[in-house]
């Protein structure tokens, strides 16, 4: 519907959020009464609005005006005024005490409250104390309105008004008025490009401090998305010339006030100085400390390991190769491993070897991996119980919805041995909050693929404590006679080894299907899911089938495939209902993927167990959707989450998914698109990422070409981070 406005008096408020400020009220207008919603923290009947919106036919409630902005007037008339009071706007302020003051003040009453409260305290009955307590009242309530006015005239929302105020206080304006760059920190939500905005509105001059600080915090937490935990000076340098047109020297000036005044923090490392934002400076020299700390004061170790070994070997009817029964004497003797390798290495067998012996030693063992099909995965093949490291260490949240952990330094885990699957996957502050959970001579063994893409968040964990060469390290490469039946694993190796794989092998599970155009390769890809694969191999192309792509955009992306993916495997119906957020329709039955830690979302396991928090990664199916209420019912593996309709703003389609998002993830089978992608994400560890996500099938369609190009392209992705560096230091 077209925006529109309505004006009236605030007769009822029905509902109210104190957080957000979101409220529903009834106003008179024009005679009659309506509904309005919307942010409006501290609305009171008796007061004036307009409202700027559209109207909209709730299901359940009827016509309600929607509001985007509401400016608030202070009632004028002694009736509003005394309305206004009667409603409980003000604390300790009731019926008879309204009473009183109207026919005191009339008209002015409001404004002798808050502006001369020894009149009020004049009054037969009140006194100062109460009088100050309704001025200050008052004031506040200025000043939120005042708050609204001032930010509104630059495009912030009611919304981000009231996180603003909440995180500025009473104080706010001021602080804005002096530095608008205070509105992009960090929980506000008010990114760089808005405050400078602002700025040029409020004539900020170009060179402003606070300008140029916000622009070289900007570019830290930019870079933080691209994996640095950390930038050389002189590419941060260059960076914010770029981004904010000012001179280097001013820069240069800024970085070192920020130093002195520990906003930034700093480290050299081979003569070239390396900036960080507190939280990873903390972060890397944690992990750095408790890893020496941990080879220091070592588990104890465990004796008589060959017999254990030759044990195995006998119930199991199998024979360890050399590095395999290395990785176990480390990590039984010395108490903290990395176990490496590609698939069909025996990395399982050699996990399921280490843990046996510690669980015939008595000691305690937790598995856990970073996303819950990892998690899940792991649980089938070692047959032990693995959990995510977020249910692990009992994750929670702050007031700014910030990940806290219920597991820490203060309330250690109880165990004698951590492992954890998949660690390429994990990321720093992760890892670290791993580590402070951990009590003192606890085994530590990481397990992972060092050739796989690193963590989706910053750092590069697994990379890092190998290259530094202070950890018990056993890269496993030998490919066992068994898996080497599997062209995948073959293919996967001869990828890592900077060959081309095998594309005119047709008789096993791997296999190319070249095409030479966008169309014709969507076209083979829809058709490969809809019939060709389920009819050949009885697939599910809802849960067994997953596309993986390179990107996100173009005819090949993640985007417009998972949109035709969507009409061709869950077409619309009379039965299915939809929904549209933004530009993506959500439909009942529809194969979706969380795109964000959301440690909120209650759910509940197929076993009755309740908890709280679906994550970044997580693949599920949109079971129900309910416009009445409001809500759909999703189902992610053995868990079942209800999400407002709010919160799927947090979900994506995933017929389609890019590479990255699928790290953690197996599926049966797999069908990439083999085209013409941004130059940066064709590159060989991409490509064997994909290829080790299938279980059963992989299927490449296109050109050979750009394989060759992937494979050709061994450009590791490169991440600025001084852990490695630190852990050296400490040797």
């Amino acid at each position: 519907m077209e925006e529109g406005r309505i004006e009236g008096i605030v007769e009822r408020v029905v509902y109210q959020n104190a957080e957000n400020g979101y409220a529903v009220i009834e106003i008179s207008a024009d005679g009659e009464l309506h509904t309005v919603t919307g942010t409006m923290p501290a609305i009171e009947a008796g007061e004036s609005i307009i409202a700027f919106g559209k109207w909209y036919d709730h299901p359940s409630f009827g016509m309600q005006f929607q509001a985007k902005t509401v400016e608030r007037i202070r009632p004028q008339t002694v009736e509003a005024i005394y309305r206004y009071l009667c409603a409980g706007a003000i604390r300790g302020i009731g019926i008879s005490t309204a009473r009183k003051l109207v026919e005191a003040f009339g008209e002015n009453t409001l404004e002798v409250m808050e502006k001369e409260p020894e009149r009020v305290a004049a009054l037969r009955g009140l006194n100062a104390k109460k009088a100050a307590s309704w001025s200050e009242a008052l004031m506040a309530d200025n000043g939120m309105r005042e708050m609204l006015l001032f930010l509104g005239r630059y495009g912030i929302s009611p919304n981000e008004a009231v996180r603003i105020y909440k995180a500025f206080g009473a104080s706010c304006l001021e602080k804005i008025e002096e530095n608008p760059f205070c509105l992009c920190g960090e929980g506000l939500g008010i990114d760089f490009f808005r405050a400078d905005s602002i700025a040029q509105m409020m004539e900020r001059p170009q060179d402003f401090l606070g300008r140029i600080r916000a622009g070289i915090l900007y570019v830290l937490r930019h870079n933080l998305g691209n994996g640095h935990t950390c930038l050389p000076r002189e590419p941060l340098v260059q960076a914010a010339v770029r981004l904010l047109g000012v001179e280097s020297d001013r820069i240069e000036e800024a970085i070192d006030d920020m130093k002195s005044l520990r906003i930034l923090f700093a480290r050299t490392f081979d003569h070239t100085e390396y900036l960080y934002l507190e939280r990873y400076f903390e972060a890397e020299q944690f992990i750095a400390d408790r890893i020496r700390f941990m080879k220091r004061y070592p588990a104890a170790p465990i004796f008589g390991i060959e017999n254990y070994i030759r044990a195995i070997e006998e119930s199991c009817g199998i024979t360890y190769a050399q590095l395999q029964k290395e990785a176990i004497r480390r990590a039984l003797g010395e108490g903290l491993l990395i176990l490496t390798g590609g698939p069909g290495t025996g990395k399982t067998t050699t996990l399921q070897g280490i843990i046996r012996i510690l669980k015939e030693k008595g000691e305690t063992v937790l598995l856990a991996a970073p996303t819950g099909r990892a998690a899940k995965r792991m649980s089938e093949l070692t047959g032990e119980e693995a959990k995510t490291l977020h249910r692990l260490l009992q994750a929670q949240w702050d007031e700014e919805d910030k990940p806290v952990f219920a597991k820490n330094e203060k309330n250690l885990l109880e165990c004698d041995a951590m492992v954890v699957d998949e660690v390429s996957m994990v990321d720093m502050i992760l890892f670290e909050s791993l580590l402070k959970a951990l009590p003192i001579g606890c085994r530590l063994i990481l397990v992972g693929d060092s050739d796989q893409l690193p963590s989706v968040g910053p750092g590069n964990v697994l990379g890092d404590l190998i290259a530094s060469k202070q950890i018990p390290t056993v890269a496993l490469r030998e490919v066992f006679r068994q898996a080497m039946k599997s062209l995948i694993v073959r293919n996967a190796h001869k990828i890592v080894s900077g060959e081309m794989p095998d594309l005119a092998d047709r008789s096993s599970d791997f296999f190319f299907l070249p095409r030479k155009n966008a169309q014709d390769i969507a076209e083979t890809v829809l058709s490969l899911c809809e019939t060709r694969l389920p009819q050949a191999y009885g697939y599910n192309a809802m849960n067994e089938i997953q596309v993986l792509c390179p990107g996100r955009k173009g005819p090949l992306g993640t985007a417009e495939l998972s949109i035709r993916l969507q009409n061709a495997l869950n077409p619309a119906g009379e039965e299915k209902r939809e929904l549209k957020i933004g530009s993506i329709v959500f439909r009942e039955g529809d194969r979706v993927i969380q795109t964000k830690n959301n440690y909120q979302l209650a759910f509940e396991r197929e076993n009755g167990e309740h908890g709280e928090g679906i994550f970044n990664g997580d693949i599920g199916t949109l079971e129900k959707l309910d416009r009445r209420a409001g809500k759909a019912l999703l189902k992610f593996d053995d868990k079942t989450a209800t999400y407002d309709f709010e919160q799927m703003r947090e979900l994506e389609p995933a017929y389609a998914l890019t590479v990255h998002k699928s790290q953690g993830n197996e599926f049966e089978a797999v069908i990439l698109p083999a085209y013409e992608y941004a130059p940066q994400l064709l590159y060989r560890n991409l490509l064997y990422t994909a290829v080790t996500r299938a279980k059963a099938l992989m299927i490449i369609v296109g050109q050979e070409e750009i394989l060759r190009r992937m494979i050709e392209n061994d450009r590791k992705t490169r991440r600025f981070s001084g852990l490695g560096r630190l852990l050296e230091a400490e040797e």
